[in-house]
């Protein structure tokens, strides 16, 4: 039986890769910070690894018996845009688990990045691998260190020989979200608390259709490329049409344009300076709902049998288990 390192393993993405790992006869390491939310791994047949990825000794021996690591371990915290522990965790980390599956000789590494790496297009001509970084305009330090993390990954492919090949998920929906990352929009939808549509939009993918994708690249995929893992691009006003469809409950109405959100996420900014407390939204956040974050993922259906299940699936999906889950 082989064996996958993986981290991030009790994340949204996490749980749902240690389950199909699990259900395609891999043993799985399981490395999880000591203070995490674990809920996502209950009653799972795991080996569970407690420790930071900053910690060089922990992660070589972690990554030591190994025969696979699956890189999903990364801080993604958007709010405040800038963080320390948000660039060390995810440039550091990445650092960290790159040179111990290199003292490991293991086979392959895949390592989840974000499509956000990418520059992004429209619905007409969306972004794709080839297309380069367009996110230093947010000052977000959370894909800027994403961005680092990639290059540090690509210079191990280059320099050091390290068999990689890395998948670059966009915005994922679905069940298992125990710690309410992306589908807390979906809540927020449900709440009525989004006061207004912006211009922008983003592509959506379900997050299991992302876990299939990425154990596929542990024996798929060409080592040293890159892999947007996306399905349907939506505006926010169609994606908050969809789920308030499927939710029974009445979407947000009014359009907020970009001068009105860019005011917004400077107000924001300032009452976060002057008070020490943190507003719903950002300055970097508002641009990024100003834009259209599209991307095309023709080239990991072909290479890495991505599948494409329906979105509305992923919200039907999503919306049952917050509620069997006491969530709303």
């Amino acid at each position: 039986m082989k064996t996958v390192l993986l981290t991030g393993a009790n994340g949204f993405l996490g749980g749902h890769l240690c389950r199909e790992l699990l259900r395609r006869g891999y043993a799985v390491r399981a490395f999880v910070r000591p203070d995490s939310d674990r809920r996502a791994l209950d009653d799972l047949s795991l080996d569970i690894w407690l420790g930071d990825l900053r910690d060089v000794d922990n992660v070589r021996a972690a990554v030591y018996g190994c025969d696979y690591v699956i890189h999903a371990g990364a801080a993604t915290q958007v709010n405040p845009a800038r963080s320390k522990d948000v660039v060390d965790t995810n440039i550091e980390g990445t650092a960290a688990v790159l040179a111990a599956a290199l003292e490991g000789k293991i086979e392959r590494f895949v390592f989840v990045g974000t499509a956000n790496v990418f520059g992004f297009g429209s619905k007409e001509k969306p972004g794709n691998e080839g297309l380069p970084y367009m996110g230093e305009r947010y000052g977000l330090d959370y894909m800027d260190s994403k961005r680092a993390a990639t290059e540090l990954v690509m210079q191990a492919v280059q320099e050091d020989g390290l068999p990689v090949v890395l998948v670059h998920p966009t915005f994922m929906i679905g069940p298992l979200d125990y710690k309410i990352s992306s589908n807390a929009l979906m809540l927020a939808v449900y709440r009525g608390d989004v006061a207004g549509i912006p211009v922008g939009g983003k592509n959506y993918i379900h997050v299991a259709d992302v876990a299939t994708a990425t154990v596929n690249a542990l024996t798929e995929g060409e080592i040293g490329e890159s892999y947007i893992l996306g399905n349907q691009n939506l505006s926010y006003r169609e994606a908050f049409s969809l789920m308030a469809d499927v939710m029974q409950v009445q979407p947000p109405a009014l359009p907020v344009l970009p001068p009105i959100a860019s005011a917004i996420g400077r107000l924001s900014d300032w009452k976060y300076k002057l008070t020490g407390k943190l507003a719903q939204l950002n300055s970097a956040m508002t641009a990024v709902a100003n834009d259209s974050h599209y991307f095309n993922a023709a080239k990991a259906v072909k290479d890495l049998h991505l599948p494409q299940t329906p979105v509305r699936l992923a919200m039907e999906e999503a919306f049952t288990w917050f509620r069997q889950h006491k969530y709303l």
